[in-house]
C-alpha cells in the first residue's frame, strides 16, 4: 500500500478516529489505527469493540491496500511532520515507511486482517435530528448517567420517539434528568439506551446549526452520521428505571427563581464543602425568599435570595454538587422549583412548557439550630 495526502488533514482526522481506540486491549491490533486506501479515498477507523469511529478522506493513491498502526505513535508523527504533504509506504512485512519533508521514520504495522471488522447497522431506522440540538439535549442528561451501577443500562441515556417528539432520559439513583425535542419523524414509536462514552463523542463532533446529525438504529448497534464522520456504538441492554412512577403528582410549595441567582447562592454556600467534608445545603422556602445554609467542621455560611414563592413553608437539604450540576445546564432566565415535603424528590422545570424536568433526591438534614 501506498498513498500520499495532506498532512493536516490527515493529522485531524487521526485525532477524531483515535479516540474511538482503547488505551490498553488485549488485542494488540485494537490499539491502533485501521487504514485503508482505495480510488484515491483514504478510510481510518478506529474501534475499542464498544464504539467505532470511521472517516474518509481524499488522497492519492499509488498502491490500495490496508493496515493497522500504532494509533499513539501515528498522531504523535503526523503532528511533528514539516511538511504539508506526507507519503505511507507499506511493505509485503507490514514495515510502514513515513515519509514528509526531510522527515523519514519506519514503524511495523499490523496485518489488517488482524483487525476486527466493524459492526454494521442494516435495516435501521433512520431519523434526523440538527446537530446543535442534540448536543445540548445530551449535554443536559449526561450528567445525571450513573457511573457505577448494578445495571449497566443506566451508564447510558434512554432515547425515546414518539408523537414526532424525542425524549432523552437518564438517572443514577439519586437524580433524574428529563429533555423533549420536537423532532419530524414519520416511523414507529421506538425506545433504545445509547452509552454516555458514546454520547460524548457524538457531542465533541456536533458543532453545526444548520446541519443535521443522522441516527440509525438497528436491535443491538446505532449509527451516527456526523459530517463526514461515522460513529457506530453497541446499544445497551436491560429494564431502564421506570421514571414515570419517580415524579410526584402534586406539590406543596412552588418556587418561581432566577437560575443564576439560584446557582451562585449555592456555590456560594457550598465553599466550606469539600470532597473529604461533605454536608447537605440546608435550603428553606419561605416569604418569597429562598435561604442557603452550610455548616462544616471548617465554619459556617448563609445565603439568601428573592423567590416567588406559592404554599407552605418548606425546609429541605441538598448534595451541592447536584444542585449545581443540574442548574449549570439551564439556559433558560428562570426555573419552577416545586416541593412536596422535606424528604420528598425536588422537581426543577421549565416556567412554561415541558423542554426539562430534573428530579434531585433530598438529603437528611440534622436537626442542629443553623441561623435564619
Amino acid at each position: 500500500m501506498k498513498f500520499t495526502c495532506n498532512t493536516t488533514i490527515l493529522a485531524d482526522a487521526c485525532n477524531i478516529v483515535q479516540r474511538g481506540v482503547p488505551q490498553k486491549s488485549t488485542i494488540p491490533a485494537t490499539e491502533g489505527i485501521y487504514i485503508h486506501a482505495k480510488n484515491s479515498r483514504l478510510t481510518l477507523t478506529g474501534y475499542d469493540l464498544e464504539v467505532g469511529i470511521t472517516t474518509i478522506i481524499d488522497c492519492t493513491t499509488e498502491k490500495e491496500g490496508s493496515i493497522v498502526i500504532n494509533a499513539r505513535l501515528l498522531c504523535d508523527i503526523l503532528r511533528r511532520l514539516p511538511s504539508t504533504s506526507v507519503t505511507i509506504d507499506v511493505d509485503a512485512h507490514s514495515l510502514c515507511k513515513i515519509t514528509s519533508g526531510e522527515s523519514e521514520f519506519s514503524l511495523v504495522g499490523i496485518p489488517a486482517n488482524d483487525y476486527p471488522e466493524l459492526p454494521t447497522v442494516s435495516g435501521g431506522i433512520p431519523f434526523a435530528i440538527k446537530q446543535n440540538t442534540l448536543k445540548e439535549m445530551v449535554k443536559q442528561t449526561i450528567f445525571a448517567v450513573a457511573i457505577q451501577d448494578i445495571k449497566p443500562v443506566h451508564k447510558g441515556i434512554k432515547f425515546e420517539v414518539a408523537d414526532n417528539n424525542l425524549r432523552l432520559i437518564s438517572c443514577d439513583g439519586f437524580r433524574l434528568a428529563i429533555r423533549n425535542e420536537a423532532i419530524e419523524y414519520a416511523g414507529e414509536d421506538m425506545t433504545f439506551v445509547v452509552p454516555a462514552k458514546t454520547l460524548s463523542e457524538v457531542v465533541k463532533l456536533a458543532d453545526s446549526d444548520d446541519q443535521n446529525v443522522t441516527l440509525s438504529i438497528g436491535k443491538k448497534f446505532i449509527l451516527f452520521e456526523i459530517g463526514n464522520y461515522r460513529i457506530i456504538s453497541r446499544l445497551l441492554e436491560g429494564e431502564f428505571f421506570n421514571y414515570k412512577n419517580a415524579i410526584p403528582a402534586q406539590s406543596t410549595t412552588t418556587a418561581r427563581v432566577n437560575v443564576k441567582l439560584i446557582l451562585d447562592s449555592v456555590e456560594r454556600t457550598s465553599l466550606l464543602i469539600t470532597s473529604k467534608i461533605k454536608s447537605p445545603i440546608r435550603c428553606i422556602f419561605d416569604e418569597n425568599t429562598i435561604k442557603m445554609s452550610s455548616a462544616t467542621s471548617l465554619g459556617a455560611a448563609s445565603d439568601r435570595i428573592p423567590a416567588a414563592i406559592e404554599g407552605k413553608r418548606l425546609e429541605i437539604g441538598f448534595n451541592n454538587t447536584y444542585l449545581t450540576d443540574c442548574l449549570k445546564t439551564i439556559d433558560a432566565d428562570e426555573v419552577l422549583v416545586e416541593l412536596s415535603s422535606p424528604v420528598s424528590p425536588i422537581i426543577i422545570k421549565p416556567v412554561e412548557g415541558d423542554s426539562f424536568i430534573f428530579l434531585i433526591i433530598p438529603m437528611r438534614l440534622k436537626n442542629e439550630n443553623i441561623s435564619k
